[in-house]
């Protein structure tokens, strides 16, 4: 009974201890943390880039590429965001503190130590994401080795070729290198890669353009106005308004369609594939109506009746079967009165000649 009571009361008193002795320990090792970033620190010069007067500095640097797009035919550009972690080994910065490995500080330890001035060389307006804080990640190993991580928004120029679009496969580069570094001060190299040394880095990235939304917005439109101008065909001839009033609807619809696609291209001095579709369906469109107004012009003539040859032969019978000389006489079935007032007595026979001046009743 009693060695159960000692054990009731001693154990909490071990809890406490242990209680304290962790938090002694914590409190040790942020103190000797602290005082290790400032050793590090001490006659540190940030303006000088590591093993300054020597051998190069050789940075890794690699890309994770969360999301692309979007890409713009007008600009010629494209935007992505991405991870930009570069990595270098500053020899100055090397530690032995036990069991730690690395050191995860704030990005302010940035603003004391030396990095690399590296830029896109194709960019336009990239940015770093600064919500809730910068996106920056800061680390630094016990062998001086430094990995700098930023998130990054890229917009970069993408020199396009439009000659297929919109069944197209465009390849876009982004160009990074030092901004003042030269060849002998700071070399890149790829994390991942086959370990070649360079003064500038260049990745390609290939974009295949999905049609779909052209397919629906253009193919399909313009196939089927070419199918509503052939309706023409079935429309009675003689019904030249309707015929007309058709063909104008479609050529001015197409007319805006290939209108509103160039508006979000680039002013190339070439045609794309996608301008080739346009055109040969705005010829289709007007072919309709140069056919209908052809065969009016071959077939009407003046107010549209068809004029035959045996009607022409029977108007010239008429015409010579009741022309009369102007010396011959003609009977007047009706009574009739001459312009200076001489009465004309029923069933007289008259001179042609005298008709032009006779008045009948």
């Amino acid at each position: 009974m009693f060695l159960l009571l000692v054990t009731v009361v001693l154990s909490p008193l071990d809890g406490v201890v242990s209680k304290n002795s962790t938090w002694q320990n914590r409190e040790e090792i942020v103190r000797n943390t602290t005082q290790l970033l400032d050793k590090l620190l001490q006659g540190y010069d940030k303006r000088l880039r590591p093993g300054f007067g020597g051998a190069p500095t050789l940075v890794d640097v690699n890309l994770n590429v969360r999301s692309m797009g979007p890409v713009s035919e007008r600009d010629m550009a494209y935007q992505m965001d991405c991870y930009f972690r570069q990595s270098w080994v500053d020899k100055r910065l090397e530690f032995e503190a036990g069991d730690i490995e690395t050191l995860r500080v704030s990005i302010t330890f940035l603003e004391k130590i030396w990095k690399p001035d590296t830029h896109f060389l194709n960019g336009k307006q990239s940015y770093l994401h600064t919500v809730t804080s910068p996106n920056k990640l800061l680390r630094v190993n016990k062998d001086g080795r430094i990995l700098y991580s930023m998130r990054l928004t890229i917009k970069a120029t993408c020199p396009m070729h439009l000659e297929n679009f919109p069944m197209d496969t465009q390849n876009c580069p982004l160009r990074l290198a030092s901004h003042g570094y030269r060849i002998s001060d700071v070399l890149y190299k790829w994390t991942y890669g086959a370990g070649n040394q360079f003064s500038l880095l260049h990745v390609t990235f290939t974009l295949k353009r999905h049609m779909g939304y052209f397919l629906i917005n253009v193919y399909v439109p313009c196939s089927l106005l070419v199918i509503l101008s052939w309706v023409a065909f079935w429309i009675n001839r003689e019904a030249t308004a309707d015929r007309i009033t058709l063909g104008i609807t479609t050529v001015l619809t197409m007319v805006f369609v290939g209108v509103d696609n160039r508006s979000d291209l680039p002013k190339v001095s070439y045609s794309t594939a996608l301008d080739y579709f346009v055109n040969m369906c705005f010829a289709f469109v007007l072919a309709a109506i140069i056919q209908f107004a052809s065969v009016h012009f071959f077939t009407k003539h003046g107010s549209g009746e068809v004029v035959q040859e045996s009607d022409l032969d029977e108007g010239e019978e008429e015409e010579e079967e009741y022309s009369v000389a102007d010396d011959e006489e003609i009977e007047i079935l009706t009574s009739g009165t001459y312009s200076d007032g001489k009465q004309i007595p029923l069933s007289e026979k008259v001179p042609c000649a005298d008709l032009s001046q006779l008045t009948l009743f």
